[in-house]
């Protein structure tokens, strides 16, 4: 599946609104059609079967199906107000970019689909019942209300269901465990285990001319098969000097091509068709998402790290297991070989080369702020010493040590102007020790 097909899928699986909608699409059509099937089957019934269903007149039918309809609005109400209410606490005591996760929420998809349902379904079937009188003959789609009466009793149960469901996703561990698990779908996307090392960058055969944006926003996926497509047919080279979650401003260049035969210049004709192709070959928004930048990941989990170590919630206890799921993510990445990729044409030439984060851009981004505002705070500190010793021992063939070393020079000297009590600062410079790395 192609990078554009994912972003169109990732952007439907975080929108509240399609699972409902379709909901109630069939809902209505169900409340169309079963008392249809009621009208053909009257009186047809085997008694075995007729004891389940609805037995009462037309008044009591309707008097079910209004009051099913009237309280199940009523509930979906109060589900959408929960739902809100978790979004404005998700945003302000942990970060806005967690609320990707909950508007993902599949079982809060589902809840609101099944109220919006049976309450569709109600109100369609209550336009078929019908009193004698006029000319008419006395009509109660018994199984259509006994279909209402089971979304109903149903519904109840998802309300019960739907708020302990609440309760669980509102803690942080939850969230950090979701992105966690989010974050590892994006590494195994763009940095599959059997990833290859990539080799040098080619270097430019003619002179580069730049690529700019025709949108604003972040740049979410990339098209490869369509930019391999693009530059082959102009004779290109294209180099995005921006990885997947960079903001891109209209106007302003974020790539650089040039013609693949050397000493030849692209034309005029040739950079206009590449710029217009190369545009249509991304995808862009106005947030970042996981469909093919990891560095989002990290990021959600170090806005949730710093929030915690402000002055406003210190809690340097969530900081620390949040380092935990960095860590965990960091030594995912140690053997995958993560970098720039490169695509090739048919002849094995290098034709595109994209951006994407180094294991130092993720360990710079996972270690930089929870150092500078949890450097203070002795167990933020070690956990962080801790991440770098794992990341060394996951490194087994010393492939980012000089990484591990520069960021343990950092703690050393973070450790050093923090207001530590002697043993506390003894205990930390020691696991600060480059001679402690421990290396499989």
């Amino acid at each position: 599946m192609d990078g554009r097909a994912v972003h169109v899928l990732d952007s439907l699986r975080t929108q509240l609104w399609p699972l409902p909608v379709l909901a109630v699409a069939l809902a209505v059509v169900m409340g169309v059609a079963l008392p249809a099937l009621d009208s053909a089957v009257d009186g047809e019934l085997p008694e075995n079967v007729g004891v389940f269903l609805f037995s009462g007149g037309p008044e009591a039918a309707r008097s079910i199906l209004q009051a099913i309809s009237g309280s199940l609005i009523t509930v979906t109400s109060l589900t959408f107000s929960l739902t809100v209410v978790t979004l404005q606490l998700a945003s302000s005591q942990f970060s806005p970019r967690l609320l990707r996760t909950f508007t993902s929420d599949r079982f809060v998809h589902g809840t609101l689909a099944l109220f919006l349902a049976a309450f569709a379904f109600a109100l369609t079937v209550l336009r078929s019942v019908r009193d004698e009188g006029s000319g008419n003959t006395a009509f109660v789609p018994e199984i259509s209300v006994t279909v209402a009466f089971a979304l109903a009793i149903a519904s109840v149960v998802g309300l019960v269901l739907f708020l302990a469901h609440l309760a669980r996703e509102i803690r942080v561990e939850t969230m950090m465990r979701r992105v966690n698990l989010e974050t590892q779908e994006s590494i195994d996307r763009v940095f599959a285990e059997d990833r290859p090392a990539h080799g040098p960058a080619p270097v430019p055969a003619s002179q580069g001319v730049p690529i700019t944006s025709f949108s604003s926003g972040f740049l979410t996926s990339v098209d490869k098969d369509a930019l391999l497509r693009a530059v082959t047919t102009c004779g290109a080279v294209v180099r995005l000097d921006v990885p997947p979650g960079s903001s891109l401003v209209v106007g302003v260049p974020f790539a650089t091509a040039w013609a693949v035969e050397k000493g030849a210049i692209l034309g005029a004709e040739a950079r206009e068709k590449l710029t217009h192709e190369v545009n249509a070959a991304l995808a862009t928004g106005f947030e970042r998402t996981n469909v093919q930048d990891v560095g989002f990941g990290f990021r959600q989990l170090v806005d949730v790290a710093v929030r915690a170590l402000s002055p406003g919630i210190n809690d340097p206890t969530t900081a620390v297991h949040v380092i935990g799921h960095l860590s965990d993510l960091l030594c995912r990445l140690a053997d995958r070989n993560p970098g720039p990729e490169h695509l090739t044409d048919e002849d094995g030439r290098i034709r595109v080369v994209l951006s994407l984060p180094t294991l130092r851009d993720l360990l710079d981004l996972a270690m930089d702020q929870p150092r500078k505002y949890g450097a203070g705070d002795p167990a933020v500190a070690d956990r962080l010493l801790g991440l770098l010793h794992e990341l060394a021992w996951c490194d087994r063939n010393g492939r980012y040590r000089q990484e591990i070393l520069d960021h343990l020079e950092q703690m050393r000297i973070a450790i050093l102007a923090a207001d530590y009590s002697d043993p506390e600062l003894r205990s930390l410079l020691k696991k600060a020790d480059a001679q402690g790395l421990t290396q499989a």
